[in-house]
């Protein structure tokens, strides 16, 4: 093995195999020098890019999908030397299941086959808080269901997020931020008055730091769905000129794209980015599919109007509400329309702070997820309740306080007992919303769930033929208790116990 040149000799299907190289460091190695790697195998060949890692280390990173013998050449400007080797790749362990994919139009799936529903959550900066609370933010997420966490890349500045982060992804100095209050802040967004960032001038620990916590949630089998870009800013970030916005997406994709749980997501609520345009946006992708060897899920989150999700770049809709009480109620509707899979990142928050988007209770959030998932699609919790600190989960992380994470626990549970890979709304009565599994070359599986939310019926009656028997049970969503009714033929009656938030799973006995 050549000194300068070093890397292990086996890797896991679907696990990062990095190789570590001396080069250059004269002038600014991350405008300077260049790097490439190519990665050969019996199923596949990749060529990828690596990137500088300071005091005279380069990178390059690849995630093999497939077992057995691969070689290996790097190359570039960075050495006047050609690096070459071997290494083998051993199979998965049993809770690596790969990278996710969209299956079955609507849904997801890892690429072993296993399917994968999404709960997620929101924790914009949690990457950027003292070590203490992170540790106390995977504490909170293994204690879960969440398998899918949104946050940013760059710091955030909005209410309750005043202070500085513990890095900067620059070198430089920020503005001063003691002058910063709840009345002022908005006076002080974009490239405020103080701040000195090179932004051709990584700063390599900052995200050394960011790849630790991707692979602390790797091991807890939660998808991290990268924030790329976002209009919270002080420090400049949001307002760089395009090529040190192409620089930095480069920089982002070679560091990153070899983790198999992340999702990229261009920006949270793009079209508040008003020095962006539409072809800006149209770039970001077009360098997202070149350098992404894996192709990893992509999508876009709105504020107010949505970017249009059936460009073929975009693999799944990332859509944040946009009226103030129906939520999920459009889920099949932009089914229909994108005909891709349907997450709604951000339907409010479970809270009690002053703004409208974060004040909902337990008993909504829940709902909502319900409501979103009988429909074909998927939900994204946030949590924004006051607390002495100012330290609230949507942002910061830390513990959670409301009363929906364990009802979607509970949710997560019934979908993982969902046969197939999705559910797909059904026609019914008014005053319900139901699902059946996702049709397949295989037809019908007789799965049903039904869920009456906010009505209150006292009973309901089923028919769907007369040949076969049906298991059926009560959910109590809120409570989360689930009743065996009995099995019945042809048409029959099921008594509720006329209260909110009730559903019924009907199974087919073969």
């Amino acid at each position: 093995m050549n000194a300068n040149c070093k890397f292990l000799s086996s890797v896991e299907r679907w696990n990062v195999f990095e190789i570590s190289l001396q080069g250059e460091s004269e002038g600014n190695p991350f405008t300077d020098y260049t790097i490439h790697g190519v990665f050969s195998g019996k199923n596949e060949s990749k060529t990828v890019d690596g990137f500088y890692d300071g005091n005279g280390t380069y990178r390059v990173r690849f995630m093999p999908s497939f077992e057995g013998e691969y070689h290996f050449e790097i190359f570039g400007t960075f050495s006047s030397e050609r690096f070459t080797g071997t290494f083998y790749v051993t199979p998965a362990g049993n809770q690596n299941h790969g990278p996710v994919r969209v299956a079955n139009t609507y849904h997801f799936a890892y690429e072993d086959g296993t399917p994968y529903y999404p709960v997620g959550t929101t924790c914009y900066v949690w990457t950027l808080q003292p070590q203490d609370l992170q540790e106390q933010t995977l504490k909170t997420l293994k204690e879960n269901a969440f398998n899918k966490i949104r946050f940013c890349v760059f710091p955030k500045h909005y209410d309750y997020n005043l202070s500085e982060p513990i890095g900067y992804p620059y070198e430089g100095t920020p503005c001063d931020s003691s002058v910063l209050t709840k009345d002022n802040f908005h006076e002080y967004t974009g490239r405020a008055p103080g701040n000195n960032f090179d932004y051709k001038r990584f700063n390599p620990k900052y995200f050394q730091h960011l790849e630790e916590c991707i692979r602390d949630l790797m091991g807890l089998e939660i998808q991290a769905d990268i924030i790329v870009m976002h209009p919270y800013d002080r420090w400049g970030f949001s307002e760089m000129t395009a090529e040190c916005d192409d620089l930095y997406w480069n920089y982002l994709i070679a560091r990153l794209s070899a983790y198999r749980n992340v999702w990229w997501s261009l920006a949270n609520e793009y079209d508040l980015m008003k020095k962006k345009t539409l072809a800006d946006w149209e770039r970001y992708a077009s360098i997202l599919c070149e350098k992404d060897a894996y192709g990893h899920l992509r999508s876009i989150h709105n504020c107010m109007p949505f970017y249009d999700f059936s460009r073929p770049w975009i693999t799944h809709c990332s859509i944040q509400r946009q009226d103030a009480y129906l939520s999920a109620e459009l889920t099949d509707t932009w089914r229909a329309r994108y005909q891709k899979p349907v997450v709604l990142d951000e339907i409010a928050y479970e809270g009690n702070i002053q703004h409208e988007w974060g004040d909902i209770s337990g008993k909504e959030m829940t709902r909502r997820f319900w409501e979103a998932t009988c429909r074909g699609g998927y939900a994204g919790h946030g949590e924004t309740y006051l607390s002495p600190d100012n330290i609230l989960w949507w942002s910061h992380g830390g513990v959670l306080h409301g009363d929906s994470p364990s009802r979607l626990k509970f949710l997560q549970r019934i979908l993982e007992e969902t046969p197939g890979i999705g559910l797909m709304p059904m026609e019914t009565m008014r005053g319900e919303v139901a699902a059946q599994v996702e049709e397949t070359a295989s037809g019908s599986t007789g799965y049903y769930l039904y869920y009456y939310g906010l009505h209150r019926p006292s009973f309901r009656d089923y028919y769907f033929d007369d040949d076969h028997q049906y298991c059926v049970e009560i959910i109590d969503t809120w409570n989360m208790i689930i009743t065996q009714v009995g099995v019945f033929q042809g048409k029959f009656r099921v008594n509720l116990p006329g209260i909110e938030y009730m559903a019924v799973r009907i199974r087919r006995q073969n």
